[in-house]
């Protein structure tokens, strides 16, 4: 007898049956056909989607007793039937094919497999067959890592460095030498975020689609968009308690906690995901403390054919609000006291909360075609104090400040999309497309500005504590105010002229306002409403099954604004930054064990924003600013042997400025950008040598000198951190337990990751240690 057990958990044909030792091998006879199929589907896929499973009973039907037959003889051949029928396997529920799917999925994982969300393409097309790169963080790099922020979890991509971080309060990436803070370039699950930092546990892994993005997500500068995805609810009970102690110094420690619980609700594909979890942890510098608490409940409802997902963040946090340390202007070296000496007051904090909430749909009409539609709510608040430096003598150490500060900062962004994605034939020819619409309105508004004159500090002997936080409004810095909306219609079709041959073209068409300014009362700076046509174009040739040539063309589009008085207002008369990328190279994806992606680009911006002071004294914008960035970029990560595995990147980036009406900025490079970087990670699986599993990893990160400011005057050196960890699994009575151990920058190595300017240089952290142990269950 043939018995199947269909994805949705329904009855199987024949009869039910109950027979609790045979799951087990059945949830392994599940385990091993997931292990054959494609690995790169991620987690909700397999959920959603699970293979059907076919048991042989070789068992005869039972010929009916005859009438002549005694009673007895009909009660021993029905004893016996009842017999067969117990040792017929029962259909794995739908929690079994979760758990199996998960296992088969685990060993991919641990050999850092990369299996890209389909949220960051808008489609479930494979890397292979698409013509712009996706570099990918795997979930794994991060529980092995570690990482603290985004900026920690994208050492692994190539051709990414740190910018303004606004004294680490915000995500401040440039990439392939585009970005800032508050850019719009941050996502989660392929929808905007305005929250200053966007990485937390509940992020299950990081990708980045490089080069203009525009065609997928509108405005956007043309580096190309950084898309966090959010750990899901499972289908299986299971979770895990960590608690985590770390060091910067002897004195400088702190406390971590995670709960992380998932499962079904019901047994009709309803399942439930929370993630609570708190940090307490000194600052490693002279002061300061960092604390931070997050909720993050989820519900998932996995159909035949219909996938829901609601996801809720709530997050409350204080930094320290730290603008580094100072180099001098005249020998180009960092200001000469100890790295840990801060240069404002205790009092110097960022503080505030976020809510994050999410939902989505993806139902599936047929085998070619789907739907998905997505909304999501972002809003943070925010107060800061910061004594700002104004001047600094380097020979008398004497510091003048201002006393400023923010109060009743809001952000907040409304995103919803939706869109079909799905492949048909013309003629001999497959088409793969993806089109439909999205639209946003996200506002950034600081309420009041303080600005306030306080006494000078010697650097060199510092005596904190004399001066409070500053009180004093400035009404016309006050009411900061920049919004933008954003409604677009987008479509993108890959045409497969043969198995090996494809040819990529899309458009989106966006109409956009944004209206910006400040002051009580407010005075507009910038009143744009503008629409625009953006078109893309790419070719890629599968030379095999694992290897793929692509080339690409493709736009962006950022209006200029400005909350500042310029002298006039920006409008429509003013043009947009504009970019326009040329992109060539090889992706692989080599026996679903390594996959990367070389790239060569050629990326050029105009109408970059600038102003010049004329004869009368008057400030006047131009917008005959362009920047070029080219540069050639290597991502690597997978699993080199069975014990070993791999996350690797270097990155070339010649990214300067070729027109500007203001002589000192033409030819200089653009601040922040290194010529050079590079990363290596590797990590060495014992596998069952040992009573337990062991796993040891480290690697090294390189980022070449950068300037400093946007005239070169001075330049960040380069510098080469290590970091190193252990982890090992093992089992108290029964119950799986893991101890890892963490040193981050191994040898304290003193390096400052970005500057704003001379007087505004920030500091990597120093070497911190952290031993955590975590109870699944």
């Amino acid at each position: 007898m043939i018995v199947r057990a269909l994805v949705d958990g329904q009855r199987v044909s024949g009869h039910r049956h109950h027979a609790g030792k045979s799951r087990a091998g059945l949830l392994l006879g599940a385990a091993v056909l997931l292990v054959e199929s494609p690995s790169n589907t991620t987690t909700a896929q397999a959920q959603s989607a699970l293979p059907p499973v076919t048991v042989e009973a070789p068992v005869q039907r039972p010929k009916p007793a005859r009438a002549s037959e005694s009673p007895q003889r009909r009660t021993q051949a029905a004893a016996r039937q009842r017999s067969r029928n117990a040792a017929t396997p029962a259909a794995p529920t739908i929690s079994e094919r979760a758990a199996a799917a998960a296992a088969a999925q685990q060993a991919a994982k641990l050999g850092y497999r990369a299996m890209p969300s389909s949220t960051t393409l808008r489609s479930g097309a494979s890397p292979l067959d698409t013509s712009q790169a996706v570099n990918i963080v795997p979930e794994q790099v991060l529980k092995d890592q570690l990482p603290r922020n985004i900026d920690d979890a994208l050492i692994n991509v190539s051709g990414i460095t740190q910018t303004n971080t606004l004294a680490g309060s915000q995500d401040a990436v440039i990439r392939r030498g585009f970005g800032d803070n508050r850019d719009g370039s941050i996502m989660r699950n392929g929808m905007p975020l305005v929250q200053g930092r966007s990485f937390n546990p509940a992020v299950e892994s990081v990708e980045v689609l490089k080069g203009p993005a525009s065609l997928l997500y509108g405005i956007m500068d043309p580096g190309g968009i950084v898309n966090t995805i959010s750990k899901r609810p499972e289908l299986y009970q299971h979770g895990s308690v960590t608690l985590l102690g770390s060091a910067f110094s002897a004195s400088k420690t702190g406390a971590d906690g995670l709960l992380d619980v998932t499962g079904p609700i019901g047994d009709q594909g309803l399942a439930y995901r929370f993630i609570g979890y708190g940090v307490s942890e000194d600052y490693w510098r002279n002061f300061g403390r960092h604390r931070e608490m997050l909720v993050a409940p989820s519900l998932a409802w996995y159909g035949q054919d219909t996938t829901v997902q609601l996801n809720y963040e709530h997050r409350e946090f204080i930094y320290p609000f730290d603008r580094g340390t100072a180099f001098n202007p005249v020998t180009k070296a960092p200001l000469a006291v100890p790295s840990t000496r801060r240069l404002d007051e205790p009092f110097n904090n960022t503080w505030g909360t976020s809510d994050l909430m999410q939902a989505s749909v993806e139902h599936r009409f047929n085998q070619d075609w789907k739907l998905y539609a997505g909304y999501s709510y972002n809003t943070e608040t925010f107060s800061a104090n910061q004594l700002r430096i104004s001047t600094l003598n380097f020979t008398t150490g004497v510091e003048t400040r201002s006393n400023d500060g923010t109060q009743g900062s809001l952000s907040n962004a409304s995103y919803g999309t939706s869109y079909i994605s799905g492949s048909f034939w013309l003629g001999n020819m497959r088409n793969e497309v993806v089109f439909g619409g999205d639209g946003q309105y996200r506002t950034i508004y600081r309420d009041n500005l303080i600005r306030q004159a306080t006494p000078a500090i010697n650097v060199y002997n510092p005596v904190y504590g004399r001066v409070g936080p500053g009180t004093t409004v400035s009404n016309s810095d006050s009411a900061q105010t920049d919004k933008l909306g954003q409604w677009s219609l987008f479509f993108q079709d890959t045409l497969h002229l043969t198995e090996r041959f494809a040819l990529v073209g899309g458009v989106r068409y966006m109409d956009y306002d944004q209206i910006a300014g400040r002051g009580k009362p407010f005075v507009t700076n910038t009143n744009v409403s503008q629409d625009k046509v953006l078109p893309l174009g790419g070719a890629i040739l599968k030379l095999t099954d694992e290897i793929s040539l692509y080339a690409s063309y493709t736009e962006s589009l950022k209006p200029n604004s400005t909350i500042a008085p310029i002298g006039i207002v920006i409008d429509s008369n003013v043009a947009p930054e504009e970019g326009v990328s040329y992109e060539t190279g090889v992706k692989f994806d080599l026996n679903k064990r390594i996959s990367g992606t070389l790239a060569l680009y050629d990326l050029d911006k105009k109408n970059v924003q600038t102003t010049k002071t004329n004869s009368a004294g008057v400030v006047e914008l131009h917008t005959v600013g362009r920047a070029r960035s080219r540069g050639v970029e290597l991502d690597v990560t997978g699993r080199l042997t069975d014990s070993w595995a791999l996350i690797g990147s270097y990155g070339y980036t010649d990214a300067r400025v070729t027109a500007s009406e203001d002589r000192s900025l033409y030819g200089m490079k653009l601040q922040n950008v290194a010529l050079n970087t590079a990363s290596l990670y590797l990590v060495y699986d014992f596998g069952t040598a040992l009573p337990g599993q062991l796993r040891l990893g480290g690697g090294v990160r390189y980022v070449g000198d950068r300037p400093g400011d946007a005239i070169n005057s001075f330049f960040l050196p380069s510098y080469v951190v290590a970091d190193i960890f252990a982890t090992y699994e093992t089992k108290y009575q029964n119950t799986p337990v893991i101890y890892q151990l963490n040193v981050k920058n191994l040898f304290d190595t003193v390096y400052y990751p970005s500057a704003v300017n001379n007087l505004n240089v920030a500091i990597g952290d120093a070497r911190r240690v952290s031993l955590s142990a975590t109870v699944k269950f």
